[in-house]
């Protein structure tokens, strides 16, 4: 569904992304860790277009995203995206959030986008929040909301920046049920997060990056276990998961 063809990107004379190659697969959910720095949120950024590259190729169902003339508009459409911060529209409600996009792009009718909204707010465990505003939730709620926000466009591909990272240690895991929940049901993900327990039970595969390269990747078994890299063993005992 996705490849990276040696994308390198800049900031200033400093390396932000290194020759990345990597293909995704449709209905793959992949983790992307690695400390901080490492060029894990610009990897996922440059996926809808937010950041440009200055080097190679990406493409989605064989699509080169960056080449000119293409509509960015159109393809963040077609791909979620979870912030760490949440932003939600604070004067809408999380069924206007929900609605907002669907309506304002035409793919849906008042009427169908509202039906839409309460099916997702209720898969998200929030349907009795519908007519609340950001102001009047808690964190973990809002996160949800947005993830909810996110699928109204029903992507095919849906992209997480430190879905959690803001969060409270007592609401990221409503937060990482839902994420659960959406792997499970087959849909292609990108989680940039430093959540390894959710890593080790919910990705198919595990890329590890550092200094903007991709240095491991590995199903999560084999990279918790016996990481290849040194850099990657490090990291582990740093995040106090010692090898067994």
């Amino acid at each position: 569904m996705i490849r990276f063809e040696r994308v390198s990107k800049w900031y200033g004379s400093d390396p932000a992304l290194v020759e990345i190659d990597e293909t995704i697969a449709q209905g793959e959910v992949v983790v992307i860790c690695g400390p901080s720095g490492s060029g894990k949120s610009t990897l996922l950024r440059t996926v809808n277009r937010l950041e440009p590259i200055q080097a190679g190729r990406i493409e989605i169902d064989g699509r080169d995203i960056h080449a000119p003339g293409t509509n960015v508009n159109e393809l963040r459409s077609r791909i979620g995206f979870v912030f760490q911060q949440f932003n939600l529209f604070p004067h809408l409600t999380a069924l206007q959030n929900c609605t907002l996009a669907p309506v304002q792009l035409g793919r849906l009718s008042r009427s169908q986008a509202i039906e839409q909204a309460r099916a997702l707010l209720e898969r998200v465990g929030l349907a009795h929040k519908a007519d609340a505003y950001p102001a009047e939730l808690s964190g973990g709620q809002q996160q949800r909301v947005a993830i909810a926000r996110a699928l109204a466009q029903q992507p095919p591909l849906m992209l997480f920046d430190e879905p959690t990272s803001a969060l409270d240690p007592e609401m990221v895991g409503e937060v990482l049920a839902v994420i659960r929940g959406l792997a499970k049901d087959g849909m292609t993900l990108i989680c940039v997060t430093h959540e390894m327990g959710f890593a080790r039970e919910v990705a198919d595969r595990v890329l590890f990056m550092d200094a903007g390269r991709i240095l491991e990747r590995a199903p999560p078994a084999e990279f918790f276990q016996r990481p290849q890299h040194p850099r990657a063993q490090q990291f582990l005992v740093d995040i106090r998961l010692p090898l067994p």
